[in-house]
């Protein structure tokens, strides 16, 4: 009966002095019985960017503008992107290449410091992601079908053609000469010239309803209806001779990863090309946009022993540099974030008694 006395009594004394314990936990290897898993924090940096885009489409009449309207018209499509907003959000993550297993034991101090490091944000669960929405973006295709209705006119036309045919005189054998009318498809010049006639006459027509020199009688919402057909008769048919113009909007999210091994840290953020808008960095089809982050001046570094064993557990103070976002050399946003995985890595003795850190 005494020896079962003390046995129990060491047990219990045991289980009281059960400290707890960090351990770095090496790729492949598992996790200690009875220990919680928790990684230190990295900042990843989201960019939202959002871009405007005009597109322009040429004209299928505008190599005859000058010589039918007097105007000169652009010829090639064109289509130019350029940015109009940009939001820096910092988010926090779990850094996967760093696992720590700690063993609480049973001090209440330990694990009420242990979560208040979580709130913090000192030190996360393993599991911990921010996820984001990921939003793709598609190119607009330019075609002529804007101008499809417009050109919707009579495309054939009659032709004279003259033949000649051989009749028997009274001497010798003569041409006649016989007129033959055909059917044929007007030329792109042809269907020009009567859309630049038709324009003339709109605006001849608007003229007279303005003036009152018409036998019709316009007032009122009549005269405001048939100058605003008019009107838009016109913007239609000049259209096939100068172009139209489409604006939109192009949405993308990107996101940069400091890395602690980039001495200078400076990252290509993203593309942006005037013909395919925002890329990713890897293509090489537009110019870089760079994100450059500049630390700034570092207060006294404090030396402390940042090792993982018994009641202590390692956590990571940020950096906190001012994040650039450059094209060339105009500045599109910065901003001051803080940058855990170029900061310091550092230890606290998790069974101290605080009320809070």
């Amino acid at each position: 009966m005494k020896n079962l006395f003390k046995t129990l009594l060491i047990a219990i004394a045991l289980i009281i002095t059960i400290r707890a314990e960090a351990q770095i936990i090496n790729p492949g290897q598992g996790a200690p019985a009875g220990a919680i898993v928790y990684s230190l924090p990295m900042t990843s940096i989201n960019l939202k960017i959002d871009a405007e885009y005009e597109l322009f489409t040429a004209g299928p009449y505008a190599r005859f503008a000058q010589k039918y309207l007097g105007v000169q018209a652009r010829e090639e499509n064109r289509e130019t992107y350029r940015i109009t907003s940009v939001q820096m959000i910092p988010y926090i993550e779990a850094d996967p290449s760093i696992n720590i297993a700690l063993n609480l034991g049973n001090n209440k101090n330990a694990s009420a410091n242990f979560l208040e490091m979580i709130n913090q944000g000192l030190i996360m669960w393993s599991d911990s992601y921010a996820g984001k929405m990921a939003k793709m973006q598609f190119p607009t295709l330019a075609g002529n079908s804007d101008f499809l209705r417009s050109m919707s006119g009579s495309n054939l036309t009659n032709e004279m053609t003259t033949l000649y045919r051989t009749v028997q005189g009274r001497s010798s054998l003569d041409r006649a000469a016989v007129q033959q009318t055909q059917v044929v498809e007007k030329s792109l010049e042809k269907r020009a010239e009567e859309t630049a006639n038709l324009i003339f006459k709109l605006r001849a027509k608007r003229l007279e309803i303005i003036t009152g020199e018409t036998d019709a009688t316009f007032s009122g919402d009549a005269l405001r209806a048939a100058i605003a057909e008019i009107n838009r008769l016109e913007r239609e048919y000049l259209d096939l001779f100068l172009g139209k113009t489409d604006f939109g909007k192009q949405t993308m999210s990107f996101d940069v990863v400091p890395k602690t091994d980039n001495e200078k840290q400076i990252y290509i953020a993203f593309r942006l090309s005037d013909s395919q808008g925002l890329l990713p960095a890897s293509n090489l089809s537009g110019r870089p946009i760079v994100m450059e982050l500049i630390r700034e001046d570092a207060a006294v570094a404090v030396n402390m022993d940042a090792t993982a064993g018994r009641g202590r557990v390692i956590y990571r103070k940020p950096a906190i540099v001012n994040a650039r976002l450059t094209d060339g050399q105009t500045v599109l946003i910065q901003s001051r974030v803080p940058v855990y995985q170029l900061g310091n890595i550092m230890s606290f003795p998790i069974e101290i008694a605080t009320g809070r850190l």
